[in-house]
């Protein structure tokens, strides 16, 4: 790349065919004749020169379609003073990333600083010694087209990741959908009538245990196309180490008791608090704890401990007695898909665990590491900021403000309406409704006759799909809420779109509930019977 093709992408303007070859310009600005045709001498071997003999020209030139790769600017001059223009020059987004070199008889060291200031990238007094004149302005020019290089590649690199995200929601719908209908109908005859048979069941489980553990691979590709651009809701608080490593202790001693993993946990004496969302906090910790129950020996030991480290941080450290790691290998640990020789091994998972687990970390303001011998185990540990432990006032409840509970369905009858133009789905939602006999589903495969059907049945609520094929769940809302008839019926938002800001725009957009595919059966009634519930206390309000 020339310096002359990088100052037009700098600059903005569009390049030409003939842009990309020729000698770089610049474009010496000064009112007396003698320096123009100097500074014409020395660069016109080398360059392309332009000349002003104002400031007014020099800002016509500079924002003209072949702007100049560098700008050598007097200070001097009677109608706008080089100041001036460079101020100019900085101020306009197609100008300001042209190099501006000052060349002036001002000697003043405050005259320096105020060029400098104004962001000027060099200032040369008069009168010059021609050789290092020379070797500042091809350094100047070097470094720009440096610097335009390294632009190309961050937007060429942001591009990449946009559509690597891109394509990433795209697939988790694209796989969401079908893994709805083997997890829901796998739900549903692990529950029939009559049950399954104790072969069927055992069959029915692997169905179950390979399907929700293939969504937990899908989400955490997803979280780490999330964490890595850094938009993560962060809602750091004061956080119980003891009360977050029991849940833990919960969620994973099974997994650990299956494989005959001791896990023990610290006995704490004084209360340790830090600075963490409490989620996220969890999410690291279950992914360590993971980990080590997984890279573990047979009958090996897991020890977790707390300390205060220094700089008024606290330091949580999960030891194993797994096979370690090599010298080698720890570099390469926090790679994304990097599973470090663990690929032809029995254990699943994607390799991206332990990246989500530093990234999280790091977006709580803290710092994590490793320490691994081969044979002995490994110890990996993250620190966060120390806190006092907070005091919370108890205020009196008083019985108004209790949780509204949900009104059992009882005998009354309920309609609802499921708008959805996937048959797989549709034949799922049909099998769970028909174990309900005091629900009436309606159906429709698109927005449009969705819309027509509310209108003229007023079901009590409505379950919508969004991606349909004529307008989509949004659009669909949107025409019910603005009809009197059907504005009042909630809508339970049902789509394979989880990531989080669509959710969060489907909430935003009205939608009385977001369900993601694929569903778990009872939590997808229970949003049912909140809807219900909802719809006849007559409750106006979308919550």
């Amino acid at each position: 790349m020339n310096t002359q093709s990088s100052a037009h992408i700098l600059a903005g303007s569009p390049l030409s065919e003939s842009d990309h070859v020729g000698k770089a310009t610049i474009l010496v600005v000064d009112d007396t004749p003698d320096n123009l045709s100097l500074m014409h001498s020395l660069l016109k071997d080398d360059y392309q020169v332009k000349i002003a003999n104002s400031g007014e020209k020099a800002l016509k030139i500079a924002l003209s379609d072949t702007p100049p790769a560098l700008i050598l600017l007097d200070i001097m001059m009677p109608d706008m003073d080089g100041y001036e223009v460079c101020r100019r020059l900085k101020l306009d987004p197609k100008t300001r990333n042209i190099p501006v070199i000052f060349l002036t008889a001002k000697t003043e060291a405050e005259d320096e600083k105020k060029g400098l200031e104004l962001g000027a990238v060099d200032y040369i007094t008069r009168p010059i010694s021609p050789p290092i004149f020379m070797a500042r302005v091809k350094n100047h020019l070097s470094l720009q087209e440096k610097n335009i290089e390294l632009a190309h590649a961050k937007f060429v690199a942001e591009k990449a990741n946009l559509a690597k995200s891109s394509f990433l929601l795209s697939m988790s719908h694209e796989l969401r959908s079908p893994l709805n209908a083997i997890l829901g109908f796998a739900q549903l005859m692990e529950i029939d009538t009559p049950p399954p048979t104790p072969l069927q069941k055992e069959s029915v489980t692997q169905i179950l245990q390979a399907g929700w553990h293939l969504l937990q691979l899908i989400d955490e590709i997803l979280d780490l196309t999330k964490i890595e651009s850094g938009h993560v809701p962060m809602s750091k608080e004061p956080v119980s180490l003891a009360e977050v490593l029991h849940e833990c202790q919960s969620m994973i001693g099974a997994q650990a008791q299956q494989r005959g993993i001791k896990l023990t946990l610290p006995q704490f004496d004084a209360p340790y608090f830090v600075s963490a969302d409490r989620t996220r906090l969890k999410q690291v910790l279950i992914n360590l704890l993971s980990n080590a129950i997984k890279y573990n020996r047979k009958d090996g030991t897991i020890k977790l401990q707390c300390s205060n480290s220094s700089l008024g941080r606290t330091r949580i450290s999960i030891k194993d007695s797994g096979t370690g790691l090599s010298a080698e290998q720890l570099p390469n640990l926090f790679q994304p898909f990097n599973r470090l020789g663990q690929e032809a091994g029995v254990e699943p998972g994607t390799g991206i665990g332990l990246v989500m687990a530093k990234r999280l970390v790091e977006l709580m303001g803290g710092i994590i590491g490793v320490e691994s011998t081969v044979g002995v185990g490994s110890v990996f540990w993250f620190e966060l900021t120390a806190v006092a432990e907070p005091h919370l006032a108890i205020a009196e409840v008083e019985a108004g403000t209790l949780p509204h509970l949900l009104a059992p369905r009882g005998k009354r009858q309920h309609t609802l309406l499921y708008v959805e133009d996937n048959p797989s789905n549709m034949k799922l939602v049909e099998q769970i409704i028909a174990r309900h006999p005091d629900i009436s589903l309606l159906t429709a495969e698109t927005g449009n006759s969705g819309v027509e059907i509310a209108r003229t049945s007023v079901p009590d609520v409505i379950l919508m799909d969004i991606n349909l094929p004529d307008i989509d769940g949004f659009e669909a809302l949107k025409i019910l809420r603005a009809d009197p008839a059907t504005a009042p019926i909630p809508v339970i938002a049902f789509s394979a779109n989880a990531m989080p800001r669509e959710i969060e725009r489907g909430l935003q957009a009205g939608f009385f509930r977001y369900i993601t595919k694929p569903i778990k059966v009872d939590e997808f009634m229970r949003a049912l019977d909140e809807a219900f519930d909802h719809a006849h206390h007559g409750i106006n309000e979308v919550t």
